[in-house]
């Protein structure tokens, strides 16, 4: 077995650390047990570009369970965790590609490996297995019968090149389901954001204004993490529907340009580039800190801030300080990527246990119905999220009403009035 990991003798501590994991993964447990005895993945060739997490691994060792022959591959050069991908490889025997903080051309040689690994189904998280496949590697679209997406950043991807009549494959976009992005994006960002942040920096939250770029359901989540903290948040939208939802929770609204002088502390969540901008640099106050969540770092103008800056110094792990010909400094986190994963663990156990159930439960989905389906993004099936929600709340020991054989007629009638 071919792998690519930093070092296979951090796996016993990789291994207890995603045993940890497991315990918060009620649901994608209970699958884990269905696939290994329906095998419903047998003979599957899957490549998957996700974050090489404790959580990932939970997933990888379902899919495996399923029958899946699987190579998995970074999504992020700075979110692995060595010692996951070191378990992966020597206990699980699963061919892990990714290092934490490899360089670019070690990333898409990895990109590259999990093309050559001919996959009948992809899993993507930021969509750069289906982009290689699609502009690189054509020649290896005739095996792939379909894939999955993970996050908004991908799923945007995936929808214009759908618009465009480029997208060769069937793909169920995860991130859409009810049960990822009202629960993962929403509470997993909220929090390992905040933890990402302050792990980097051991700054008090509590008294700074505190900027979010984006009010989507990532960014809805940070802000109401940092209010909670204690900050006076901002939040910067380009929406009118979604700036208006922000003022009626209670947030200040207001373009990025007059955010920009008064903020302490920004992050991105847009999944568009140069949110924070040359023309926003210039009028930050010193010291500010400057951050990202959204799934690339093309949020933030990092080259343009280079260029206006006399240096560039490393002042902690994660924090790279630029200091401005006119005195002022300006930190960017993580080099503008993931900072969650970047300078922390990324989402909370239980939160992916839900948003890895849809990815197992919609590969399956895929292997079933590929040949039914259209080249363009579907939904998750209204009945895989139910169902995640479902195990979830039994997991959780919590009990809801079922509907009498009186109320059915009643919803399903139109004679009845008041």
């Amino acid at each position: 077995m071919d792998y690519d990991i930093k070092d296979p003798k951090l796996a016993e501590g990789g291994r207890r650390r995603i045993q940890w994991a497991e315990r918060e993964m009620p649901v994608l447990r209970s699958i884990y047990e269905r696939f290994k005895k329906e095998r419903p993945l047998e003979g599957i060739r899957m490549s998957a570009c996700l974050h090489v997490t404790t959580e990932t691994a939970n997933l990888a060792r379902t899919l495996q369970a399923g029958g899946a022959d699987l190579v998995l591959v970074a999504s992020n050069p700075l979110s692995t965790q060595d010692d996951v991908a070191a378990s992966l490889v020597m206990h699980d025997e699963i061919p892990v590609y990714a290092i934490k903080g490899e360089d670019n051309v070690t990333y898409y040689k990895h990109i590259n490996v999990a093309v050559d690994h001919k996959p009948h189904i992809t899993m993507d998280d930021g969509a750069d297995v289906v982009s290689t496949l699609h502009k690189d590697r054509r020649e290896m679209l005739e095996y792939v019968i379909g894939g999955t997406e993970e996050t908004t950043t991908g799923v945007i991807r995936l929808k214009a090149m759908a618009m465009d009549g480029a997208l060769e494959f069937p793909v169920v976009a995860v991130n859409d389901a009810m049960t990822k992005h009202l629960f993962d994006n929403r509470y997993g960002t909220g929090q390992s954001t905040i933890d990402g942040i302050i792990r980097a920096t051991n700054i008090l939250i509590a008294g700074k204004n505190f900027v979010v770029a984006g009010y989507g359901w990532c960014a809805r989540g940070l802000a109401m993490r940092a209010r909670g903290m204690g900050a006076n948040v901002i939040v910067t939208e380009i929406d009118p529907l979604k700036a208006l939802e922000a003022v009626m929770d209670g947030f200040r609204v207001m373009p990025m340009i007059e955010a920009a002088p008064i903020g302490d502390i920004f992050c991105t969540l847009t999944g568009d580039i140069n949110v924070i901008d040359k023309h926003h640099f210039e009028v930050m106050k010193d010291g500010a800190i400057v951050a990202n969540s959204g799934h690339f770092n093309v949020e933030i103008n990092i080259p343009a801030l280079a260029e206006m800056a006399t240096e560039k110094r490393l002042v902690r792990p994660f924090v790279e300080a630029y200091d401005l010909p006119d005195g002022r400094t300006i930190h960017i986190l993580g080099e503008g990527r993931l900072i969650n994963l970047a300078a922390a663990e990324g989402h909370p156990a239980s939160v992916m246990d839900m948003s890895f159930a849809n990815q197992a439960l919609a590969a399956e989905y895929m292997v079933k119905n590929a040949d039914k389906l259209q080249k363009t993004v579907y939904s998750v099936p209204e009945e895989i999220d139910k169902e995640i929600a479902r195990l979830k709340l039994q997991a959780m020991g919590v009990n809801i009403d079922v509907l009498t054989e009186e109320q059915v007629r009643y919803l399903n009638s139109w004679q009845e009035g008041t």
